[in-house]
């Protein structure tokens, strides 16, 4: 059964590769056998991840510098991936935004302003639809169907709880959720059931990882009232994305497709 898991031989692209959860998703795919491509924004840290698990694991590897909102650098990210490596497999679509300013991401809903607004929407959910477009029409291309993994969040199922927020802090600002991530989550969703349906025919399979809060460097108060509102007690780690994320690229997901898999505590139970 443990070959259902196995990726070698596959060619798995990763945006937001150098990020917090994209680190810890590239190491595992390639530790099960994957080629990796590193697509993102800040291309000397893709670089730095690339090469060393390409050391790790002795995989291919590949770094991209790539800003997914732009349809001319995703065409050209996908273009040399192809050349280089061959074709591609799996995507886990997973690059986001927070904007330029973090005092503008968590302005109160009324100050809230459209250009910051237009920041999130350009990567949470122009970036899903340029990469996914990009490299879906290649999978179907190929002939050899694929796998699509798109990062959402519990955010784009159910409402913030704001009094967790009350006193919590993340690098020196006060927390909140914007309704722009939430918006753009819960878009990403239905971009994931839409594309699902659509690709269904070329064997391309398109799901999406819906994780909980992870802890990123928020201060102990939010860390314990995050806590407090989940079954199992904590926030998440980056590293527990990863297992749905194999799971999802691998062919033990075979007949899994336009589906979420929810990895949040139990967040969402209650």
């Amino acid at each position: 059964m443990t070959d259902l898991f196995d990726l070698a031989g596959k060619v798995a692209v990763v945006t937001g590769g150098a990020g917090i959860q994209g680190v810890h998703v590239t190491r595992g795919l390639a530790a099960h056998g994957a080629d990796v491509v590193v697509v993102d924004v800040d291309g000397d840290e893709a670089a730095k991840l690339a090469a060393e698990v390409q050391e790790e694991h002795g995989v291919r590897t590949l770094a991209v510098t790539c800003d997914v909102s732009d349809p001319a650098a995703v065409e050209a990210m996908v273009d040399r991936v192809c050349a280089e490596l061959g074709g591609i497999h799996v995507l886990h679509n997973n690059a986001a935004s927070k904007g330029s300013d973090l005092a503008d991401f968590f302005a109160p809903f009324e100050d809230f302003t459209l250009d910051t607004w237009r920041q999130i929407m350009a990567v949470n959910i122009d970036g899903m639809f340029l990469v996914a477009q990009a490299v879906g029409r290649r999978m179907v291309a190929q002939g050899t169907g694929g796998s699509i993994i798109q990062t959402a969040s519990t955010y784009g199922l159910v409402a913030p709880d704001f009094r967790i927020y009350e006193g919590s802090r993340y690098l020196g600002h006060q927390i909140t959720t914007p309704a722009a991530y939430a918006a753009s989550k819960g878009a990403v969703i239905a971009l994931t059931r839409y594309l699902a349906v659509y690709w269904a025919a070329q064997g391309i399979r398109v799901n999406t990882l819906v994780p909980g809060g992870i802890e990123s460097g928020q201060n102990e108060t939010f860390r314990t009232n995050y806590g407090a509102r989940t079954p199992l007690g904590r926030m998440g780690e980056a590293d527990e994305m990863v297992g749905a994320v194999v799971y999802l690229a691998s062919e033990a997901s075979s007949y899994v497709t336009g589906q979420m898999v929810v990895v949040d505590g139990g967040w969402t139970a209650w």
